[in-house]
C-alpha cells in the first residue's frame, strides 16, 4: 500500500516499524485508509490518514507524533 505522497508514505513506513498496522479505506471512503497499534482491543490507538491534506508535511508529522505517543 503506497501512499501517493512521499511525506505521508514515510510516515506510514515509520509506523509500520513501530508494529502499528495499516488498513488502506475502500474506494468510496473520504480517507486514504486508518493505522492501529499493536493493542488489539478497543482501547488501541489509531489515527485516520487523509489522502489529500492541505499540508502533507504536516499530516506526516502528525501521524508520526501519534505513534510516538502511544501509551501502549
Amino acid at each position: 500500500m503506497k501512499h501517493p505522497n512521499k511525506h505521508i508514505q514515510a510516515a506510514l513506513e515509520y509506523a509500520v516499524d513501530h508494529d502499528w498496522r495499516v488498513v488502506k479505506a475502500g474506494a468510496r471512503a473520504h480517507i486514504w485508509g486508518t493505522i492501529y497499534c499493536h493493542h488489539s482491543d478497543r482501547s488501541g490507538c489509531l489515527f485516520r490518514v487523509f489522502s489529500t491534506p492541505r499540508n502533507p508535511e504536516n499530516h506526516a508529522k502528525h501521524i508520526k507524533r501519534a505513534v510516538d505517543q502511544c501509551p501502549h
